[in-house]
């Protein structure tokens, strides 16, 4: 049967509603300005933020950042908040690598300073930090136990066993832990994590050394250590194969779910169980976990970056490299915000978009409390990426949430293709960008233009206030898997 058109209505210049019609329980919002809408054409992304509408107990309208993408169920840069009673958890509201996120280090290093060892520094980095498919070279080994431990303390483990500092943790979101069951991960979930602890992996993850070329609010940045031609390592990796089995073992279990409690369902991907089912509480126990796995996963990323500047420029340099902050861009939390004048705890599903509280939010380490939350968008690896802090206009219209990245523009196989002939590592060096790879298919797949420009992104969130740019970044090396 032919689908029928969608109708879209632009109620300002960075907002698109799209009405409630049907089973929809709620309106469509969209983030966007006009080209990014264009771009859209086609896609299947607005049919899946009308799908995610469909679902029981959804609060607010079924959102989707300026990234968005068609993704498995939920759309890539889709957010959407339950009630806690009456709303359901869905892991296509997630995706496979749970948690999935971004951390950014600042060093002491002038960008004239690293310029002259950044070949080395590239080097060193893809040498120490095992990246690419599959277990990906790691020399951690996790016994049964030291694993169950990863699994409920995330970041603190990897802290507690020297692989950081205390401080490290006030600058993670949640702290780095979510509480997390580990007997709710299976046996072949376990298998696949054991031994891809602090390894990148390979898709869109990547290490990269940049610089802040721009800066937008100089007193946010100040207070993030963001002067300009400041030195920056960003660590983009997730819960690896044990975050993907986990979302793999728990759909199985809620198609049956969906069935059990008789939930319609507008897509089977959007397969989903009452938040106050035991099949529920099930999945956020498993999937909490492999949150954990992902936050000391790339804590311990961290610890291989600071080895990797001790290497280059000497033992001062790691010791004076701070965490700026680790975001999540794939999760389910339970927060309680403002609805229509009272306050309700409701389970907000994040799928490629980032947690952006506001000042003042009693979540936040107080080191952040006045300016708000550190937002972490990468772009491609080609041209720039940005740090924002969250604002009051996220907390009170996108539940406090805002875009994950620039949002992929055209399929691997067509980025593939259309960098077949080229030497991609040679124009990425005449752009001034080293980059490191496992392979070739991973850097082909990952050109700069297979992305949206993440500063038409970027500049959508601000000028919507859900968030607010307080530096740019601009790349100098990059390690792919």
């Amino acid at each position: 049967m032919k689908q029928a058109p969608i109708h879209v209505e632009q109620t300002d210049p960075f907002r698109w509603r799209v009405p409630r019609t049907g089973g929809m329980r709620t309106e469509g919002l969209i983030f966007a300005d006009a080209a990014l809408m264009h771009d859209l054409e086609g896609d299947q992304c607005i049919q899946q933020v009308i799908n995610v509408a469909h679902l029981p107990g959804i609060v607010g309208p079924s959102i989707a950042m300026p990234d968005i993408h068609w993704g498995y169920g939920f759309p890539i840069g889709g957010v959407a908040a339950f009630d806690e009673y009456e709303g359901v958890v869905s892991p296509g509201g997630v995706g496979y690598d749970i948690n999935c996120g971004v951390r950014l280090l600042r060093t002491p290093l002038a960008v004239d300073q690293a310029r002259p060892r950044l070949r080395q520094l590239a080097d060193t980095l893809y040498r120490q930090i095992p990246s690419g498919v599959g277990a990906s070279r790691s020399d951690l080994r996790l016994s049964p136990k030291e694993l169950d431990r990863v699994l409920a303390r995330g970041a603190e483990w990897a802290v507690t066993e020297g692989y950081g500092t205390e401080r490290d943790l006030e600058c993670i979101e949640a702290g780095g832990r979510l509480e997390g069951d580990p007997d709710a991960v299976s046996r072949h979930a376990r298998e696949r994590g054991k031994n891809q602890l602090g390894t990148v992996g390979s898709g869109n993850h990547f290490v990269e050394v940049g610089y802040v070329s721009e800066v937008y609010d100089q007193a946010a940045a100040q207070r993030l250590g963001l002067q300009p031609n400041t030195v920056t390592v960003f660590i983009h990796s997730g819960s690896r194969g044990l975050g993907y089995q986990v979302c793999d073992d728990y759909l199985d279990r809620m198609v049956k779910a969906a069935a059990k409690y008789e939930i319609e369902l507008p897509d089977k991907q959007l397969c989903c169980a009452p938040l106050t089912s035991p099949e529920a509480k099930a999945y956020l126990s498993a999937m909490n976990a492999a949150a954990n796995y992902a936050f000391a996963n790339r804590q311990l990323m961290s610890h291989y970056v600071r080895r990797s500047l001790a290497e280059v420029f000497g033992p001062d340099v790691p010791a004076a490299t701070d965490l700026v902050y680790d975001v999540c861009h794939n999760i389910a939390k339970f927060e309680t915000h403002d609805v229509a004048g009272a306050k309700r705890r409701l389970c907000v599903h994040r799928k490629g978009a980032t947690r952006a509280f506001p000042p003042g939010h009693p979540e936040l380490h107080e080191r952040f409390r006045d300016i708000g939350q550190p937002v972490l968008i990468p772009g491609d690896m080609g041209r720039y990426s940005f740090v924002l802090v969250g604002t009051p206009g996220a907390f009170t219209e996108t539940f406090g949430s805002a875009c994950h990245g620039a949002g992929r523009r055209m399929s691997r196989h067509q980025a593939r293709n259309l960098a077949r002939p080229r030497n991609i590592l040679q124009e990425m060096e005449e752009r001034g960008v080293l980059v490191r790879a496992a392979s070739r298919a991973t850097v082909d797949e990952e050109i700069p233009e297979a992305y949206k420009d993440v500063a038409r992104v970027v500049d959508v969130v601000h000028a919507a206030g859900i968030g607010r740019k307080v530096v740019k970044l601009t790349p100098l090396a990059v390690v792919k898997g």
